[in-house]
């Protein structure tokens, strides 16, 4: 019978709050311009317009750059960054709470996805989304958006619709953030599993439970950051103009959610649903490979240090 030494360990509440935090504020950092491209391409209705040619990622990103500044690409990283390091804690340590009692990591997964989602990514998405959609020029002072940063548009928000604004798709978001991390930590999960099996062919015991070295991690972090928006595409773009549009008085969220879908098939056609998918996968591939690269590293030295420190503390004891 395996001794309680030989079970793995429960990431502590501290390091996953550091540890997730730096892991995704470097992911906002390097891949938030992607989001922007992918924001603007859900938002498009170019295909309503009879003989509109259709713009692809590159082309909405230049567009972007040569109306309103390079610098417009970053619209929206206050509210992400404000967020990222709550939801970075939140999703590391409740799936590993969630893993904890749950016997499957799938589900685990998806538990951890739908909590992140009501307690801080639907507020946020609301806040970015509306900082994203604004067509203005970031390098012209007399251009003076609506809203003007993230807590600025946050206030308005509130005062002009209602608290309720920034939780407004939050059962869609919660659908796409569940899926995510539910096939987001599986792919990844048994990927770590298959390499580490592979070591410890050629490196005997040692190499079955070693950290994976930093290549590695990012490259099946980059695998599995890629299935999740896959699965989830039209849930995705629904969810962005539901964000984006104020409320009607009398509607109710399933109603403007079915509203939204019909006219997307009506007037834009099935392909619709997957717009802005070239960039979120793009942008949503590389960022989970930076989130595991940094979170894994960042979390072995955490571990490292109070390790040192407690054997510190014993020998002066």
């Amino acid at each position: 019978m395996a001794s309680k030494e030989s079970k793995p360990k429960r990431t502590s509440v501290a390091t996953n709050l550091v540890a997730g935090g730096g892991a995704g504020m470097m992911e906002a950092l390097v891949c938030h311009p992607l989001d922007t491209i992918k924001v603007r391409m859900q938002l498009s209705r170019r295909a309503q317009r009879p003989g509109a040619a259709k713009r692809g990622f590159l082309a909405t990103g230049v567009q972007i750059v040569q109306r309103e500044s390079p610098l417009a690409l970053y619209k929206g990283l206050g509210a992400v960054t404000t967020g990222i390091i709550p939801k970075m804690a939140i999703r590391f340590t409740s799936y590993e709470y969630y893993k904890s009692i749950i016997p499957s990591i799938f589900l685990a997964g998806l538990a951890a996805g739908v909590t992140e989602a009501v307690a801080v990514v639907t507020p946020m998405e609301v806040v970015k989304i509306r900082l994203q959609a604004q067509y203005h020029s970031m390098s012209d002072p007399l251009d003076v958006p609506k809203y003007r940063n993230a807590a600025h548009c946050a206030m308005l928000v509130v005062r002009e619709e209602g608290l309720s604004t920034l939780w407004r798709g939050v059962t869609l978001t919660a659908l796409r953030q569940g899926s995510n991390q539910a096939v987001n930590f599986t792919v990844y999960n048994y990927l770590k599993e298959k390499l580490q099996a592979m070591q410890s062919g050629t490196l005997g015991a040692e190499g079955a439970g070693s950290n994976l070295p930093g290549y590695q991690t990012a490259g099946i972090g980059l695998i599995s950051g890629a299935c999740g928006p896959l699965s989830n595409a039209p849930i995705d773009t629904i969810k962005t103009r539901l964000q984006r549009m104020p409320a009607e008085h009398g509607e109710t969220a399933l109603t403007r959610i079915k509203k939204i879908a019909a006219e997307m098939f009506k007037q834009e056609g099935p392909k619709a649903f997957y717009k802005g998918i070239t960039p979120r996968i793009m942008r949503v591939a590389p960022g989970q490979a930076v989130t595991f690269a940094v979170y894994e590293q960042l979390k072995t030295w955490i571990e490292k240090s109070k390790a040192v420190l407690h054997d510190r503390s014993y020998d002066d004891a």
